[in-house]
Protein backbone atom coordinates (compact mmCIF):
# COMPACT_ATOMS: atom_id res chain seq x y z
CA UNK A 1 0.00 0.00 0.00
CA UNK A 2 2.85 2.31 1.07
CA UNK A 3 4.96 1.42 -2.59
CA UNK A 4 1.27 2.38 -4.22
CA UNK A 5 1.01 5.49 -2.17
CA UNK A 6 5.08 6.59 -3.27
CA UNK A 7 4.03 5.75 -6.69
CA UNK A 8 0.64 8.10 -7.50
CA UNK A 9 2.65 10.69 -5.37
CA UNK A 10 6.04 10.11 -7.86
CA UNK A 11 3.43 10.42 -11.16
CA UNK A 12 1.22 13.26 -9.92
CA UNK A 13 4.78 14.97 -9.14
CA UNK A 14 5.19 14.73 -13.08
CA UNK A 15 2.67 16.53 -14.01
CA UNK A 16 3.21 19.88 -15.20
CA UNK A 17 1.68 22.65 -13.13
CA UNK A 18 -1.04 24.64 -14.64
CA UNK A 19 -0.32 27.81 -16.77
CA UNK A 20 0.17 30.94 -14.39
CA UNK A 21 -1.24 33.73 -14.69
CA UNK A 22 0.38 36.62 -14.41
CA UNK A 23 -1.26 40.38 -14.11
CA UNK A 24 -0.70 42.50 -17.07
CA UNK A 25 1.24 45.34 -16.26
CA UNK A 26 -0.06 47.83 -16.39
CA UNK A 27 -3.52 47.71 -15.16
CA UNK A 28 -5.54 47.70 -18.53
CA UNK A 29 -8.51 50.17 -19.18
CA UNK A 30 -12.06 48.99 -20.83
CA UNK A 31 -12.50 51.09 -23.96
CA UNK A 32 -16.42 51.46 -24.27
CA UNK A 33 -19.06 54.66 -25.51
CA UNK A 34 -21.47 52.17 -24.28
CA UNK A 35 -20.93 52.12 -20.32
CA UNK A 36 -24.60 50.51 -19.71
CA UNK A 37 -23.07 47.66 -21.47
CA UNK A 38 -22.31 44.77 -19.10
CA UNK A 39 -21.82 40.89 -18.96
CA UNK A 40 -22.78 37.95 -16.43
CA UNK A 41 -19.59 35.80 -16.33
CA UNK A 42 -19.72 32.32 -14.54
CA UNK A 43 -15.87 32.40 -13.55
CA UNK A 44 -16.08 30.47 -9.74
CA UNK A 45 -16.21 27.66 -10.85
CA UNK A 46 -13.23 27.64 -12.86
CA UNK A 47 -10.46 25.42 -11.69
CA UNK A 48 -7.35 27.25 -13.71
CA UNK A 49 -6.23 30.74 -12.98
CA UNK A 50 -5.44 31.61 -16.60
CA UNK A 51 -9.28 30.49 -17.56
CA UNK A 52 -10.47 33.43 -15.30
CA UNK A 53 -7.94 35.70 -16.41
CA UNK A 54 -8.84 34.96 -20.02
CA UNK A 55 -12.50 35.18 -19.75
CA UNK A 56 -12.09 38.57 -18.52
CA UNK A 57 -9.76 40.01 -20.93
CA UNK A 58 -12.30 38.97 -23.82
CA UNK A 59 -15.13 41.00 -21.74
CA UNK A 60 -12.76 44.04 -21.47
CA UNK A 61 -12.20 43.65 -25.39
CA UNK A 62 -16.02 43.58 -25.54
CA UNK A 63 -16.66 46.79 -23.93
CA UNK A 64 -18.29 45.64 -20.61
CA UNK A 65 -16.79 47.28 -17.69
CA UNK A 66 -19.06 45.40 -15.15
CA UNK A 67 -19.46 42.18 -15.14
CA UNK A 68 -22.17 40.07 -13.09
CA UNK A 69 -20.30 37.22 -10.79
CA UNK A 70 -21.81 34.34 -8.01
CA UNK A 71 -20.07 34.23 -4.75
CA UNK A 72 -21.25 31.12 -3.19
CA UNK A 73 -21.52 31.33 0.75
CA UNK A 74 -20.94 27.67 0.37
CA UNK A 75 -17.68 27.62 -1.32
CA UNK A 76 -16.34 30.58 1.21
CA UNK A 77 -17.41 29.33 4.68
CA UNK A 78 -17.08 25.94 4.69
CA UNK A 79 -17.22 25.56 8.88
CA UNK A 80 -18.37 28.12 10.85
CA UNK A 81 -16.39 31.16 11.20
CA UNK A 82 -13.45 29.49 8.91
CA UNK A 83 -13.09 31.44 5.78
CA UNK A 84 -11.46 30.61 2.44
CA UNK A 85 -11.64 33.64 0.49
CA UNK A 86 -8.68 32.31 -1.92
CA UNK A 87 -10.96 31.73 -5.26
CA UNK A 88 -13.03 34.76 -4.69
CA UNK A 89 -9.76 36.84 -4.29
CA UNK A 90 -8.36 35.81 -7.49
CA UNK A 91 -11.03 36.87 -9.50
CA UNK A 92 -11.43 40.23 -7.59
CA UNK A 93 -7.60 40.44 -8.71
CA UNK A 94 -8.01 39.55 -12.35
CA UNK A 95 -11.18 41.89 -12.46
CA UNK A 96 -9.41 45.54 -11.26
CA UNK A 97 -6.02 44.13 -13.32
CA UNK A 98 -8.49 44.28 -16.63
CA UNK A 99 -10.40 47.14 -15.32
CA UNK A 100 -13.60 45.52 -14.40
CA UNK A 101 -15.85 46.51 -11.79
CA UNK A 102 -17.99 43.61 -9.93
CA UNK A 103 -21.45 43.03 -9.03
CA UNK A 104 -21.42 40.71 -6.62
CA UNK A 105 -24.58 37.58 -6.07
CA UNK A 106 -24.14 36.35 -2.59
CA UNK A 107 -25.73 32.91 -1.69
CA UNK A 108 -26.48 29.16 -1.17
CA UNK A 109 -26.01 27.71 1.75
CA UNK A 110 -23.19 25.72 3.30
CA UNK A 111 -24.00 22.04 4.88
CA UNK A 112 -23.39 23.13 8.43
CA UNK A 113 -26.09 26.43 7.86
CA UNK A 114 -28.69 23.85 6.70
CA UNK A 115 -28.73 21.69 9.83
CA UNK A 116 -31.79 21.28 11.73
CA UNK A 117 -33.54 19.34 14.25
CA UNK A 118 -35.39 16.81 12.18
CA UNK A 119 -32.23 17.04 9.45
CA UNK A 120 -29.76 17.15 11.68
CA UNK A 121 -26.82 16.00 8.67
CA UNK A 122 -28.90 17.92 5.88
CA UNK A 123 -29.40 15.42 3.42
CA UNK A 124 -33.58 16.45 2.67
CA UNK A 125 -32.35 20.15 2.28
CA UNK A 126 -31.00 21.52 -0.68
CA UNK A 127 -27.91 24.37 -1.46
CA UNK A 128 -30.96 27.05 -1.73
CA UNK A 129 -32.22 26.19 1.81
CA UNK A 130 -31.67 28.94 3.98
CA UNK A 131 -33.25 28.15 7.52
CA UNK A 132 -35.02 31.48 9.17
CA UNK A 133 -32.91 31.03 12.35
CA UNK A 134 -30.01 30.37 10.02
CA UNK A 135 -30.60 34.20 8.81
CA UNK A 136 -28.10 36.22 11.15
CA UNK A 137 -25.49 33.89 9.93
CA UNK A 138 -25.78 34.67 6.29
CA UNK A 139 -25.92 38.27 7.40
CA UNK A 140 -22.53 38.04 8.93
CA UNK A 141 -21.34 36.32 6.28
CA UNK A 142 -22.60 39.03 3.77
CA UNK A 143 -21.22 41.77 6.24
CA UNK A 144 -17.85 40.09 6.32
CA UNK A 145 -17.75 39.74 2.62
CA UNK A 146 -18.48 43.47 2.50
CA UNK A 147 -15.74 45.01 4.83
CA UNK A 148 -13.14 42.48 2.94
CA UNK A 149 -13.97 43.95 -0.72
CA UNK A 150 -15.62 47.72 0.23
CA UNK A 151 -14.46 49.69 -2.48
CA UNK A 152 -13.67 47.13 -4.84
CA UNK A 153 -17.12 45.17 -4.64
CA UNK A 154 -19.65 47.78 -3.30
CA UNK A 155 -22.70 46.27 -4.68
CA UNK A 156 -24.29 43.01 -3.34
CA UNK A 157 -27.46 41.44 -4.64
CA UNK A 158 -29.18 39.16 -2.04
CA UNK A 159 -29.80 35.37 -3.44
CA UNK A 160 -31.15 35.24 -6.65
CA UNK A 161 -34.71 34.62 -8.00
CA UNK A 162 -36.51 33.70 -4.63
CA UNK A 163 -40.24 33.83 -6.89
CA UNK A 164 -39.11 29.99 -7.57
CA UNK A 165 -39.77 26.86 -5.49
CA UNK A 166 -36.22 25.99 -6.46
CA UNK A 167 -34.06 29.37 -5.08
CA UNK A 168 -36.18 29.04 -2.29
CA UNK A 169 -35.12 25.34 -1.23
CA UNK A 170 -37.73 23.44 -3.00
CA UNK A 171 -40.41 25.27 -0.23
CA UNK A 172 -43.32 27.59 -1.04
CA UNK A 173 -42.62 30.60 -2.40
CA UNK A 174 -42.58 33.29 0.69
CA UNK A 175 -42.16 36.78 -0.15
CA UNK A 176 -42.53 38.28 3.32
CA UNK A 177 -39.87 35.68 4.17
CA UNK A 178 -37.57 37.27 1.56
CA UNK A 179 -37.98 40.53 3.26
CA UNK A 180 -37.07 39.04 6.42
CA UNK A 181 -33.99 38.14 4.87
CA UNK A 182 -33.14 41.47 3.32
CA UNK A 183 -34.03 43.29 6.43
CA UNK A 184 -31.30 40.68 8.17
CA UNK A 185 -28.60 41.83 6.05
CA UNK A 186 -29.28 44.98 5.13
CA UNK A 187 -27.98 46.83 8.34
CA UNK A 188 -24.78 44.04 9.37
CA UNK A 189 -23.59 45.36 4.98
CA UNK A 190 -23.93 48.78 5.45
CA UNK A 191 -22.28 49.11 8.80
CA UNK A 192 -19.38 47.15 7.44
CA UNK A 193 -19.30 49.13 4.14
CA UNK A 194 -21.19 52.49 4.33
CA UNK A 195 -20.90 52.55 0.33
CA UNK A 196 -22.44 49.61 -0.10
CA UNK A 197 -25.60 49.43 -2.71
CA UNK A 198 -27.57 46.44 -1.40
CA UNK A 199 -29.78 45.00 -4.81
CA UNK A 200 -32.93 43.18 -4.32
CA UNK A 201 -33.05 39.77 -6.57
CA UNK A 202 -33.75 39.57 -9.64
CA UNK A 203 -36.84 37.82 -9.94
CA UNK A 204 -37.32 34.66 -12.49
CA UNK A 205 -39.69 36.02 -15.32
CA UNK A 206 -42.55 33.48 -14.83
CA UNK A 207 -46.75 33.10 -14.93
CA UNK A 208 -46.75 30.77 -12.05
CA UNK A 209 -50.11 31.76 -10.38
CA UNK A 210 -50.60 32.47 -6.31
CA UNK A 211 -50.40 28.44 -4.71
CA UNK A 212 -48.21 27.30 -7.52
CA UNK A 213 -45.85 24.50 -5.85
CA UNK A 214 -43.30 26.08 -8.61
CA UNK A 215 -43.15 29.57 -7.99
CA UNK A 216 -44.91 33.05 -8.50
CA UNK A 217 -45.61 35.62 -11.17
CA UNK A 218 -42.23 37.81 -10.71
CA UNK A 219 -45.32 40.87 -10.67
CA UNK A 220 -46.76 39.63 -8.08
CA UNK A 221 -44.20 38.87 -6.01
CA UNK A 222 -42.46 42.11 -6.63
CA UNK A 223 -46.37 43.75 -5.14
CA UNK A 224 -45.94 41.18 -2.13
CA UNK A 225 -42.11 42.91 -1.60
CA UNK A 226 -43.39 46.18 -1.65
CA UNK A 227 -46.47 45.08 0.47
CA UNK A 228 -44.42 43.77 3.16
CA UNK A 229 -42.28 46.83 3.60
CA UNK A 230 -39.23 45.54 1.50
CA UNK A 231 -38.66 49.06 -0.02
CA UNK A 232 -36.75 50.61 3.26
CA UNK A 233 -34.07 47.21 2.67
CA UNK A 234 -32.49 47.67 -0.33
CA UNK A 235 -31.25 50.30 -2.60
CA UNK A 236 -31.55 49.30 -5.39
CA UNK A 237 -33.39 46.44 -7.28
CA UNK A 238 -31.93 43.54 -9.40
CA UNK A 239 -34.34 42.18 -12.66
CA UNK A 240 -33.88 39.85 -14.99
CA UNK A 241 -35.61 40.13 -18.30
CA UNK A 242 -35.30 37.39 -21.65
CA UNK A 243 -37.06 38.09 -25.08
CA UNK A 244 -37.44 34.55 -25.29
CA UNK A 245 -38.42 34.34 -28.83
CA UNK A 246 -39.91 37.54 -29.71
CA UNK A 247 -38.15 41.24 -30.36
CA UNK A 248 -37.31 43.72 -27.70
CA UNK A 249 -39.88 46.14 -28.85
CA UNK A 250 -43.08 43.69 -28.64
CA UNK A 251 -45.37 45.09 -26.43
CA UNK A 252 -45.33 44.02 -22.81
CA UNK A 253 -48.05 42.62 -21.17
CA UNK A 254 -49.08 40.76 -17.90
CA UNK A 255 -50.03 37.31 -19.23
CA UNK A 256 -46.69 37.58 -21.87
CA UNK A 257 -43.21 36.92 -21.21
CA UNK A 258 -40.75 38.81 -22.99
CA UNK A 259 -37.79 41.79 -22.69
CA UNK A 260 -40.49 44.90 -21.87
CA UNK A 261 -41.75 42.59 -18.86
CA UNK A 262 -39.14 45.06 -17.52
CA UNK A 263 -41.65 48.17 -17.80
CA UNK A 264 -44.02 46.31 -15.71
CA UNK A 265 -41.85 45.38 -13.15
CA UNK A 266 -41.06 49.23 -13.31
CA UNK A 267 -44.45 50.36 -12.97
CA UNK A 268 -44.49 48.20 -9.29
CA UNK A 269 -42.03 50.29 -8.41
CA UNK A 270 -43.51 53.85 -9.39
CA UNK A 271 -46.62 52.64 -7.90
CA UNK A 272 -45.45 52.23 -4.62
CA UNK A 273 -43.32 55.29 -4.54
CA UNK A 274 -39.97 53.92 -5.40
CA UNK A 275 -39.16 55.46 -8.53
CA UNK A 276 -35.95 56.91 -7.28
CA UNK A 277 -34.58 53.52 -6.83
CA UNK A 278 -32.19 52.59 -10.06
CA UNK A 279 -32.81 48.99 -11.69
CA UNK A 280 -29.90 46.92 -12.59
CA UNK A 281 -30.64 44.65 -15.55
CA UNK A 282 -28.66 41.54 -13.93
CA UNK A 283 -30.01 39.05 -16.60
CA UNK A 284 -30.88 39.55 -20.31
CA UNK A 285 -30.41 38.61 -23.92
CA UNK A 286 -31.77 35.54 -26.30
CA UNK A 287 -30.78 32.27 -26.83
CA UNK A 288 -30.03 30.66 -30.45
CA UNK A 289 -30.49 26.82 -29.92
CA UNK A 290 -31.66 25.10 -33.05
CA UNK A 291 -33.88 22.91 -31.19
CA UNK A 292 -34.90 25.31 -28.18
CA UNK A 293 -38.75 26.31 -28.78
CA UNK A 294 -37.76 29.81 -26.78
CA UNK A 295 -35.02 29.96 -29.21
CA UNK A 296 -34.54 32.28 -32.32
CA UNK A 297 -31.85 32.27 -35.40
CA UNK A 298 -28.41 33.26 -35.00
CA UNK A 299 -29.02 36.84 -36.74
CA UNK A 300 -32.45 37.44 -34.91
CA UNK A 301 -30.50 36.59 -31.63
CA UNK A 302 -27.53 39.29 -32.54
CA UNK A 303 -30.33 41.84 -33.72
CA UNK A 304 -33.00 41.31 -30.96
CA UNK A 305 -29.71 42.32 -29.02
CA UNK A 306 -28.55 45.12 -30.12
CA UNK A 307 -31.70 46.69 -30.18
CA UNK A 308 -32.23 46.01 -26.78
CA UNK A 309 -29.23 47.31 -25.79
CA UNK A 310 -30.20 50.31 -27.89
CA UNK A 311 -33.49 50.48 -25.48
CA UNK A 312 -31.90 50.12 -22.52
CA UNK A 313 -29.39 53.09 -23.22
CA UNK A 314 -31.82 55.48 -24.98
CA UNK A 315 -35.67 54.68 -23.26
CA UNK A 316 -35.05 53.15 -19.91
CA UNK A 317 -33.27 56.33 -17.87
CA UNK A 318 -33.96 53.96 -14.26
CA UNK A 319 -31.83 51.03 -15.73
CA UNK A 320 -28.12 51.46 -14.91
CA UNK A 321 -26.72 48.26 -16.31
CA UNK A 322 -27.67 46.19 -19.02
CA UNK A 323 -25.95 42.54 -18.44
CA UNK A 324 -25.95 40.20 -20.36
CA UNK A 325 -26.37 36.78 -19.87
CA UNK A 326 -23.90 34.88 -20.02
CA UNK A 327 -20.34 35.19 -21.27
CA UNK A 328 -18.92 32.13 -20.91
CA UNK A 329 -19.58 28.43 -19.03
CA UNK A 330 -16.66 26.57 -17.54
CA UNK A 331 -17.72 23.41 -19.12
CA UNK A 332 -20.58 22.68 -22.08
CA UNK A 333 -23.88 21.81 -20.82
CA UNK A 334 -24.44 19.81 -23.98
CA UNK A 335 -28.00 21.99 -24.57
CA UNK A 336 -29.51 25.03 -24.84
CA UNK A 337 -28.28 26.73 -22.25
CA UNK A 338 -24.70 26.52 -24.44
CA UNK A 339 -26.36 28.90 -26.60
CA UNK A 340 -27.20 31.77 -24.74
CA UNK A 341 -22.93 32.44 -24.57
CA UNK A 342 -20.77 35.04 -26.02
CA UNK A 343 -17.64 32.65 -26.22
CA UNK A 344 -17.40 28.78 -25.53
CA UNK A 345 -15.10 26.42 -23.25
CA UNK A 346 -12.24 26.95 -25.79
CA UNK A 347 -12.81 30.56 -25.62
CA UNK A 348 -13.82 31.09 -29.62
CA UNK A 349 -16.14 34.29 -29.57
CA UNK A 350 -19.04 33.66 -31.07
CA UNK A 351 -20.76 35.53 -33.92
CA UNK A 352 -22.35 37.64 -31.52
CA UNK A 353 -19.33 38.81 -29.41
CA UNK A 354 -18.32 40.36 -32.70
CA UNK A 355 -21.78 42.50 -32.57
CA UNK A 356 -21.80 43.31 -29.24
CA UNK A 357 -17.65 44.92 -29.48
CA UNK A 358 -18.80 46.83 -32.47
CA UNK A 359 -21.69 48.30 -30.66
CA UNK A 360 -19.54 48.82 -27.17
CA UNK A 361 -16.58 49.87 -28.61
CA UNK A 362 -18.55 52.94 -30.99
CA UNK A 363 -17.86 50.40 -34.53
CA UNK A 364 -21.06 50.59 -35.87
CA UNK A 365 -20.32 52.78 -38.39
CA UNK A 366 -18.09 50.13 -40.11
CA UNK A 367 -20.01 47.55 -37.77
CA UNK A 368 -20.17 43.64 -38.22
CA UNK A 369 -23.50 43.64 -38.21
CA UNK A 370 -25.87 46.57 -39.63
CA UNK A 371 -28.69 48.66 -37.36
CA UNK A 372 -31.77 46.97 -38.14
CA UNK A 373 -33.32 50.36 -38.05
CA UNK A 374 -31.00 51.82 -41.21
CA UNK A 375 -29.85 48.39 -42.52
CA UNK A 376 -30.65 47.88 -46.32
CA UNK A 377 -29.70 44.58 -45.80
CA UNK A 378 -33.10 41.76 -46.10
CA UNK A 379 -33.42 39.78 -43.25
CA UNK A 380 -32.67 36.91 -45.51
CA UNK A 381 -29.63 37.85 -46.57
CA UNK A 382 -28.11 38.11 -42.84
CA UNK A 383 -29.83 35.12 -42.29
CA UNK A 384 -27.55 33.49 -45.04
CA UNK A 385 -24.73 34.93 -43.71
CA UNK A 386 -24.51 33.81 -40.14
CA UNK A 387 -25.92 30.05 -41.51
CA UNK A 388 -22.56 29.70 -43.22
CA UNK A 389 -20.52 31.60 -40.26
CA UNK A 390 -19.39 34.66 -41.89
CA UNK A 391 -19.37 38.54 -41.06
CA UNK A 392 -19.30 40.89 -43.59
CA UNK A 393 -17.37 44.21 -43.25
CA UNK A 394 -16.66 46.60 -45.43
CA UNK A 395 -14.85 44.34 -48.76
CA UNK A 396 -13.70 41.42 -46.53
CA UNK A 397 -16.09 38.46 -45.11
CA UNK A 398 -14.63 36.63 -42.28
CA UNK A 399 -15.41 33.28 -42.04
CA UNK A 400 -16.23 32.77 -37.76
CA UNK A 401 -17.42 29.34 -37.46
CA UNK A 402 -17.71 26.52 -39.80
CA UNK A 403 -21.32 25.82 -39.12
CA UNK A 404 -22.46 24.45 -42.39
CA UNK A 405 -18.71 23.31 -43.16
CA UNK A 406 -18.01 26.38 -44.78
CA UNK A 407 -14.39 26.84 -46.20
CA UNK A 408 -12.88 28.80 -48.48
CA UNK A 409 -15.58 29.19 -50.75
CA UNK A 410 -16.30 32.52 -52.47
CA UNK A 411 -19.52 33.95 -51.46
CA UNK A 412 -21.05 37.11 -52.27
CA UNK A 413 -20.65 40.22 -50.06
CA UNK A 414 -24.06 41.37 -49.34
CA UNK A 415 -22.10 44.74 -48.67
CA UNK A 416 -20.86 45.61 -51.78
CA UNK A 417 -21.72 42.85 -54.56
CA UNK A 418 -18.56 41.60 -54.74
CA UNK A 419 -17.49 37.93 -54.08
CA UNK A 420 -14.52 37.09 -51.17
CA UNK A 421 -12.88 34.04 -50.41
CA UNK A 422 -13.45 32.77 -46.91
CA UNK A 423 -10.31 31.85 -44.97
CA UNK A 424 -10.22 29.87 -41.46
Amino acid sequence: MIRLLIAVWAVNALVPAPPRAALEVPDRVVETVHPHVCMHTRLIDEVEEWKIQRTLQLVREIGANTIVEFFPWAYIERSPNQYDWSSTDRIVRHARNQGIHIIARLGLVPGWARQTADDPRAERSTLNTLPTDRFDDFAQFAADFAARYAGIIDHLIIWNEPNLAFEWGYQQVDPRGYVDLLRTVYAPIHAANPNAIVLAAGLAPTLEPAGSPNGLNDILYLEALYANGAADYFDALALHTYGFTEPPEAEPQPDALNFRRAELLRAVMVEHGDADTPVYITEMGWNDHPRWTKAVHASQRVTYTLDALRMVENDWEWAEKACLWVFRYPYPTFSYPDNFTFANTEFQPRPIYYAVQAYARGWEETSLTPKRATSNLSADAIKSVFDKGVICRDEACLVLTSREGYRGQGMPCPYNNRSHQGTQ
